[in-house]
């Protein structure tokens, strides 16, 4: 595996000499562990076509908030970011994928927050969809639906199951997360790793990296324990790397399930010592992938290669992509906007 490490450029001073404040972003650039290259998929154009015409023909941007929180979100982007090299049809399905999880988080944090048990029936829908083939009965079901449609049509029976069991778990998570959000105290560190496994949402898009290869994945490969670690981590890795740059919306908004916001409300820290400490997790899991993917590249098949290329890909994808869309636009304050202890 090549290695590429980020450059990150001295802080310029200011005209007293000093060093000028950075801003949050500008703090997780300079101290995160970045081996992975920037790269975007040359028809990005094409699939945020797609996903447009995809969500107005699903009615989920009929309105007005929604279709605001999806030009904030670029689900393109970071569809074209995390899945540079695959084929057209695979990377529509995971620009569709990412907009549709963004609607249906969004709307489920929104309902939870509020009465966990006005989660259910949404719940319970998409589980109905996603293991017994029920109809939907909302507009949020009848996108899931076809989107099932889509990866079971592009997908084999086996990887449209595993993308089922995965989308599942997800919705589960989701629950975990209401329940978290009702605790009195702070959500303890290593409490908040596990729901925030459960709801990243990032492992029912690797079925997908098995249908880009060429040929299938050996089940010896599939069911490695290096392999199984390495899906394990790479979803954390990608999904810790959004929550430094949302950790300001989600402290504004009342968000928990935030590891940066986890190591502030477990130490008193300040906002920006809190995001330190979360980097320096991020940064010991990627040089775990790195060693972890050494040790089983050579027991890999082409294939088995590009499926873990794949799961990487969130990881550089999900960075680059946080640093400038606009949903975690209030990343560019300066640490001392942002630096109150909790």
């Amino acid at each position: 595996m090549h290695t590429v490490h980020t450059v990150h450029e001295e802080i310029p001073a200011d005209a007293a000499g000093e060093p000028r404040t950075r801003s949050l972003r500008e703090l997780v650039d300079d101290t995160l562990y970045m081996p992975f290259p920037f790269q975007s998929h040359p028809r990005q154009s094409e699939a945020e076509a797609g996903v447009t015409e995809w969500l107005r023909s699903r009615g989920l941007t009929e309105d007005p908030a929604v279709a605001d929180m999806i030009d904030r979100t670029r689900p393109a982007e970071l569809a074209s970011y995390n899945s540079p090299s695959v084929d057209l049809d695979i990377l529509q399905i995971v620009a569709n994928q990412i907009a549709y999880q963004f609607v249906f988080d969004d709307t489920a944090e929104e309902v939870g927050r509020r009465n966990p048990g006005q989660l259910l029936p949404m719940l319970c829908e998409s589980v109905a969809i996603l293991r017994d083939g029920q109809p939907p009965t909302t507009h949020l079901g009848a996108a899931l639906s076809d989107l099932y449609r889509q990866v079971r049509e592009r997908c084999t029976p086996a990887q449209a199951a595993r993308w089922a069991w995965r989308s599942r778990e997800y919705v589960h998570g989701l629950l975990y997360e209401s329940v978290a959000q009702t605790q009195a105290g702070p959500v303890e560190v290593g409490l908040c790793c596990s729901v925030r496994a459960l709801i990243a949402g990032v492992e029912p898009f690797y079925p997908l990296y098995e249908a880009a290869q060429p040929r299938e994945l050996t089940d010896a490969e599939l069911d490695h324990p290096v392999m199984r670690r390495l899906e394990r981590l790479s979803a954390d890795a990608a999904v810790w790397i959004p929550d430094l740059f949302s950790a300001v919306k989600e402290q504004r908004t009342g968000g928990l399930i935030n590891l940066a916001l986890a190591y502030q409300r477990a130490g008193c820290f300040t906002l920006p010592e809190a995001v330190s400490l979360a980097v320096r997790k991020i940064n010991g899991t990627i040089e775990q992938i790195e060693r972890l993917y050494q040790e089983i590249e050579p027991e890999l098949t082409p294939a088995g290669v590009g499926y873990v290329e794949g799961m990487i890909g969130w990881i550089r994808g999900c960075y680059y992509w946080s640093r400038t869309v606009p949903r975690y636009a209030d990343a560019t304050k300066v640490a001392a906007e942002v630096s109150g202890r909790v």
